[in-house]
């Protein structure tokens, strides 16, 4: 089974190198024309990929509008769990604004590992992420005889893709190491054999577009 691990269109917030983690924010302008007439010009099964079967988004607004640009015709399944970490008094801020901050100034020395005030640790992040995508393929699998077939999209948060990818990917390879720009993210094979088996890995992982 593909899974298509794609972030978000660009918002205003994006766009302006803010924490962008629980803000509802819509696409922006710019970020609508990158994922109609730049990006994905010509549609996503224009640039070589399958249609997908099921298409999950987060609880947060940009998911949505960048799913339904992409995928038309594909009804939305929403999964909170999937959400973008939480950046309490980080949010909506910018490094400018908030460089002077001590509490920032830890956070960014632990890694980003750390809580920030009122947010929410990455160990805590992740988990819940790990689990809201275990909850997708068991959905995927549930009884389907042999290799599933049709991709799974999943229209998400840069956290959220790397988050799974450092958890699920081969090779190994650190959390940030997996950023995807807006509009853009990764294909990841997954095997319903191993999977079952308890060898719960993505492999075969290729750039989106």
């Amino acid at each position: 089974m593909e899974i298509y691990l794609i972030r978000h269109g660009r918002t205003k917030g994006n766009g302006e190198g803010r924490y962008i983690g629980s803000t509802d924010e819509p696409l922006s302008g710019e970020g609508r024309r990158e994922l109609t007439e730049g990006l994905w010009k010509g549609g996503f099964s224009g640039a070589g990929f399958k249609r997908p079967r099921m298409v999950y988004v987060s609880g947060l607004l940009r998911t949505r509008e960048t799913a339904k640009l992409l995928f038309p015709r594909c009804p939305l399944t929403v999964r909170e769990g999937l959400n973008e970490c939480r950046f309490g008094a980080f949010e909506h801020k910018t490094y400018e604004e908030l460089k002077g901050d001590p509490a920032y100034i830890e956070w960014i020395e632990s890694g980003g590992a750390s809580a920030p005030p009122g947010g929410e640790a990455k160990a805590d992040f992740a988990a819940r992420t790990i689990r809201a995508f275990e909850e997708i393929v068991s959905e995927a699998l549930s009884g389907i005889d042999g290799e599933a077939k049709g991709p799974v999209a999943l229209v998400v948060h840069g956290g959220s893709i790397m988050a799974l990818l450092a958890h699920y990917g081969l090779p190994r390879e650190g959390f940030y190491h997996w950023q995807a720009k807006n509009g853009c993210g990764w294909q990841a094979h997954l095997s319903e054999a191993d999977w079952r088996a308890g060898k719960r890995n993505l492999t075969e992982i290729r750039s989106i577009p």
